[in-house]
């Protein structure tokens, strides 16, 4: 078993004091690191440059006070938590000698570099060991270590510039860099950086219905959701089911009909050596109808009485759509229908009203309601002054209460249900203190 020296480290000792002690012999720290960064990927393990450095130190006689690990890229300065403690205690004088394999391990940038020349040239760094070489603060042995430190960050600059140009080749062959789409697979088989990109026999068939159903009978994303994840049952290469933004990224990437854009908003476009899933007519075809202004959906519109009524199926609040009529003589008809929003069951299949039907229903209402209902709202009150510009319309009505307030109240709420504006028949609708709920086309109080 390889035997080495652990000695402890001296407690308050600053760097003059150590600087001045030419006896006190150099105390290591044993530094290993590795990235798992494409240019490390032959670096030796940790554990192997600890032990290889240790069997050296063995050898030598060395004294390691401490050993350090650290999985950390260097290709940034002042990234390295465990680095830069290592060089505060150095200038600490808790140590003034470093062993690591290589100079690289230290340092593959400028900054890092520039800070261990630094101690060296302050004398709180006596001595860098590395695997067959020696660095001390000597202008020989100091320019060495900066050459091989600025080779490490020159390897580091053009590796960027080595991935792209690899990129770009790749591009160019046709083969797009990165995760294939869903429905395709990578060809395991190959060797790194000529994977050929497959069709996935399983997904690729549920991939192309995908398209078809919005295509050709107009699906939306929602419905393609719902039927992957009831119907088919579908899955991603993880075995997780699909979301629902997943299904829209589907519907929305030319990888699927043969070609693509790398970078993503470069605006340089590749043509896929891959077979493609679907054509380029349907591709455009389903993305037309994804893509499209979205039919409006209830409550969008500003309707009067959205979200004042409830369901009495499943206690959802009541929503709107307008819908349109083309006639064959030219003309165009809008009709308004009231129906359940399906926010607590989507499977709600309660009836829609249409907005007359309903109307005429609010109306009556007004004959049954308990006036407290309104007469307690003062705002209603405050508005009773413009009734007396339709009172003819009061005198007509035979089946009112005798008392002349409620007459007053109860035939001001029509004339808003019949006459106001949207803001208003909403105002007047959410004075009540009762639900209205609508089932089975009919409306009630719910008490």
């Amino acid at each position: 078993m390889t035997q080495y020296q652990l000695s402890s480290i001296p407690q308050g000792q600053n760097a003059a004091v150590l600087e001045a002690n030419l006896g006190v012999p150099t105390r290591y720290c044993l530094y290993a690191r590795k990235s798992t960064e494409q240019d490390e990927y032959q670096a030796l393990s940790i554990d192997s440059q600890v032990k290889e450095m240790l069997e050296m130190a063995n050898k030598e006689g060395l004294n390691i006070a401490e050993i350090r690990r650290e999985s950390h890229s260097a290709k940034d300065s002042g990234q390295r938590p465990v680095f830069s403690k290592l060089l505060g205690d150095i200038r600490q004088g808790a140590f003034n000698g470093i062993l690591c394999w290589a100079p690289d391990r230290l340092s593959r940038n400028a900054g890092d570099l520039g800070s261990v020349v630094d101690l060296m040239d302050q004398g709180l760094l006596k001595e860098i060991r590395t695997h067959g070489q020696k660095f001390t603060n000597n202008s020989n042995e100091k320019f060495l270590l900066m050459i091989l430190g600025s080779q490490a960050k020159l390897e580091n600059d053009h590796k960027g510039e080595n991935v792209k140009r690899g990129l770009r080749a790749k591009c160019d062959l046709g083969w797009r860099p990165g995760l294939a789409s869903l429905g395709y697979v990578h060809d395991k088989y190959a060797d790194k950086g000529q994977k050929k990109i497959l069709i996935d026999p399983q997904r690729a068939p549920v991939i192309k219905e995908i398209f078809e159903k919005v295509a050709y009978e107009n699906w939306s994303g929602r419905d393609l959701y719902k039927w992957l994840i009831e119907e088919k049952k579908f899955k991603t290469r993880k075995g997780k089911n699909i979301t629902l933004s997943m299904v829209y990224r589907v519907l929305t990437d030319n990888f699927y009909y043969g070609e693509y854009e790398y970078p993503v908003g470069s605006g340089k476009w590749y043509k896929g050596a891959h077979d493609p899933i679907v054509s380029r007519e349907l591709f455009m075809k389903a993305r037309e109808n994804i893509t499209a202004p979205p039919r409006r959906h209830p409550g969008t519109i500003d309707f009067a009485f959205t979200k004042l009524l409830y369901c009495g199926g499943c206690g959802s609040t009541i929503s709107a759509e307008e819908k349109f009529k083309h006639q064959k003589n030219g003309n165009i008809h809008r009709y308004v229908y009231y129906h359940c929003s399906r926010g607590k069951d989507r499977n709600c299949r309660e009836s829609a009203i249409r907005e007359e039907d309903l109307m005429e229903q609010l109306i009556l209402l007004m004959d049954k309601i308990d006036i407290d209902q309104l007469a307690t709202q003062e705002k209603i009150k405050k508005e009773l002054e413009r009734f007396k510009k339709f009172s003819a319309i009061v005198g007509r009505d035979s089946n009112l209460p005798k008392r002349s307030s409620d007459v007053d109240i109860r035939n001001y709420a029509k004339y808003v249900l019949s006459e106001g504006t949207k803001e208003e028949k909403r105002e007047l609708l959410e004075c009540l203190k009762s639900r209205i709920i609508l089932k089975e086309k009919y409306i009630s109080i719910n008490k």
